[in-house]
């Protein structure tokens, strides 16, 4: 006898061949026993086939070899086919030529319908929450890093020795027909940063005493602060602002001791204006101001601003 593994649940065949000889007999007679039983002759209908049943008889030749084979086909394993034998006998001429089979639980080559359902339902669920979690995190970044700042209380300013946030540069003198450049930097700016965000803003009209170099008290002050705040106009290079800005941009670049915020305040069409090492500076430093929409402490606008500043805890 001999033992065949097979997994519960599934179908199989069992395959009983036999060597007849080197020609081929007049009387040969091969056949399967089930429990000491002959099964059932397989349909070509599968839904009008028994649990058990037997293919036709074949001969087959090999060269000069003769062989005969029949298959025995188990439409569903089950434990209780594991408690019975499966007998082939083979009959040639006047001989009988008998092999037993025994069926031997096996490992589940596949995995069941419902674990593998499963499996892949998980599989993509996790899929779309990965990509939903990056989504979030992309699109809420800014949301989430100052949330993270204002959980955590996070201040990257101590032991710098700075001693301002910010220097704010921006358009002084006439060449601004409405002064709207001004009175953004001198009052909104400071009023939202300042008062409601605890940072300490240097603004050269408002906290530098005149008399002295102007040039030198410049240098001086946006190497005390941890950002350059440029407020952006078409008319700003037009100001003496320029060489605050170059100041700036030596710092940011080439010393990189300090990082540049650019507050597009108004729409510039055409940026051949500004200094080619602007260009250098990377696009997400750039905050674009939209006036009455921007003016919320909540708006967007003060987000991105915030998101640039040094990290600091509001007061």
């Amino acid at each position: 006898s001999s033992h065949v593994m097979l997994c519960l649940g599934k179908e199989e065949i069992l395959n009983c061949t036999g060597f007849l000889g080197y020609y081929m007999p007049e009387d040969v007679n091969l056949y399967w026993l089930f429990n000491q039983t002959f099964p059932e002759k397989c349909s070509d209908i599968p839904k009008n086939e028994p649990s058990i049943c037997e293919e036709e008889f074949k001969e087959l030749r090999l060269g000069n070899k003769f062989y005969a084979t029949r298959l025995l086909r188990i439409k569903k394993v089950t434990d209780e086919y594991m408690h019975h034998n499966f007998t082939c006998m083979l009959q040639v001429d006047e001989r009988t030529q008998i092999k037993t089979v025994k069926l031997k639980k096996g490992s589940t080559r596949d995995l069941p319908v419902h674990i593998f359902t499963t499996g892949m339902v998980l599989a993509v669920l996790f899929a779309c929450v990965a990509v939903a979690v990056v989504f979030v995190c992309v699109m809420f970044r800014v949301d989430l890093v100052l949330l993270y700042r204002n959980i955590c209380r996070r201040d990257d300013t101590v032991g710098d020795g700075k001693e301002y946030d910010a220097f704010v540069s921006y358009l002084k003198d006439c060449f601004s027909p409405t002064g709207e450049e001004r009175e953004f930097a001198l009052k909104i700016l400071p009023m939202v940063l300042e008062e409601n965000f605890g940072y300490k803003l240097c603004i050269f009209e408002r906290d530098v005493s005149p008399g002295g170099a102007v040039v030198d008290d410049i240098h001086s002050f946006i190497d005390k602060s941890r950002r350059l705040i440029i407020i952006l106009s078409q008319n700003y290079i037009s100001d003496k602002a320029i060489y605050e800005l170059e100041s700036g941009l030596h710092k940011a670049l080439v010393e990189k001791k300090t990082k540049i915020i650019l507050i597009e305040y108004m729409p510039i069409s055409d940026y051949k204006f500004l200094p080619e090492s602007l260009s250098l500076l990377p696009s997400k430093r750039v905050v674009k101001w939209k006036k009455s929409k921007s003016l919320p402490v909540n708006s967007r606008f003060w987000k991105n601003l915030r998101y640039l500043m040094p990290a600091k805890p509001t007061k």
